[in-house]
């Protein structure tokens, strides 16, 4: 299962990347600018073919994808023939409508794998009762699937509180797979209209990285319809728009700068996904196109919304702006590219030496 997790979320990522380059190809192709090349990841090429003007090729570094169309570059040469339908050659709008096309698909797939999954599975709100208890677990000599969990040594809230609290009590010393708290938990629970406290001592669990006493939260579902789960898919849309906004927002602080993930971080917890069920692997696939999206529209170059936002100020100006100043900005917006890259990369090495991703927490 491991190997084939691995290919399929390398099939994941693919998708996403072979999609928001055929939306600039495909947005291109419609307003009748040139494209020469639609690639599969990175140069050096290893396969190619051509088809009329255009040739698609597959290349050899698995980290990304582009679209090359005819005169990106202002002080390109090119052939009298195709100059008129070269890239500045165009008017803004169809410039801006070419470069945001690739967010845009990117955009559209997060919202419907959440839509559909919204409308296959509902919605699930856990809820503070236990729902299965784990066989062999402290928690099976003293809990019963329906009892309601009041509080845990007197705190309650909720199942995340609650979950919070019994993690608090920890292994003496250096905590290995099945280690017994060094003090036991006060639960108090509700079971057929009546209240009882109960002791019970966790264990600490490898694969949560984590004290726990071995029970689930029940899980209530509703089905809340083609409509609301539209509704709820744009609901959750803009949770990660916000959340990816504020770390980013937020990279020169020191800890909220190790909430970043990279390329590493983002495909191996697609990869856990996978092995765990279809339905996770889509959830994340989506959150991630939507962040590809979201960090492909800051306005910097060479990300997307540097080509827009310069398209747009053109526009505004109602001339063109000087290449030259376009290329200046551009080592920022470069810099700021290469920072992102190592601060995740960094914070997925840090990850995979230390507690790992733990997708099951």
């Amino acid at each position: 299962m491991s190997a084939l997790s691995f290919f399929l979320a390398f099939v994941g990522f693919a998708a996403l990347i072979i999609l928001h380059e055929f939306g600039h190809f495909a947005a291109a192709k419609a307003v009748g600018m040139r494209v020469e090349r639609f690639a599969l990841f990175f140069p050096p090429i290893i396969a190619k073919v051509r088809r009329g003007e255009t040739e698609y090729g597959i290349g050899a570094v698995p980290l990304g994808g582009y679209v090359k169309i005819t005169g990106m570059n202002p002080n390109e040469e090119i052939p009298p023939e195709v100059a008129p339908r070269a890239y500045y050659r165009q008017p803004v709008w169809k410039r801006i409508v070419v470069i945001a096309a690739g967010p845009v698909v990117n955009i559209v797939v997060a919202f419907v794998i959440l839509w559909a999954l919204f409308i296959a599975n509902g919605t699930a709100e856990t809820t503070d009762r236990v729902g299965k208890v784990e066989p062999g677990s402290p928690a099976a000599t003293v809990l019963m699937p329906g009892d309601r969990v009041i509080s845990v040594d007197g705190r309650g809230g909720g199942p995340k509180a609650v979950s919070t609290q019994t993690a608090s009590h920890r292994c003496p010393g250096r905590p290995v797979d099945g280690c017994r708290a060094a003090t036991p938990a006060r639960v108090v629970v509700e079971r057929e209209g009546r209240r009882r406290t109960v002791t019970v001592t966790p264990r600490f669990d490898e694969r949560v990285g984590r004290t726990r006493i071995g029970f689930a939260f029940g899980v209530r579902r509703e089905d809340p319809g083609a409509a609301a789960s539209a509704g709820l898919a744009v609901s959750e849309m803009w949770r990660v728009t916000t959340g990816t906004i504020s770390a980013v927002a937020r990279i020169f602080d020191p800890e909220k700068r190790k909430e970043i993930s990279g390329i590493v971080g983002s495909y191996e917890v697609t990869r856990q996904a996978v092995a765990l069920d279809t339905t996770t692997a889509l959830n994340i696939l989506a959150i991630i196109s939507l962040s590809l999206a979201i960090v492909n529209l800051f306005p910097f170059l060479p990300l997307d919304g540097g080509h827009v936002f310069w398209a747009v100020a053109e526009k505004v100006r109602r001339r063109p702006i000087a290449f030259s100043t376009m290329e200046r900005s551009g080592v920022v917006g470069f810099m700021l590219v290469i920072f992102l890259f190592l601060v995740g990369l960094t914070n997925d090495i840090d990850r995979l030496q230390g507690e790992g991703f733990n997708l099951r927490r």
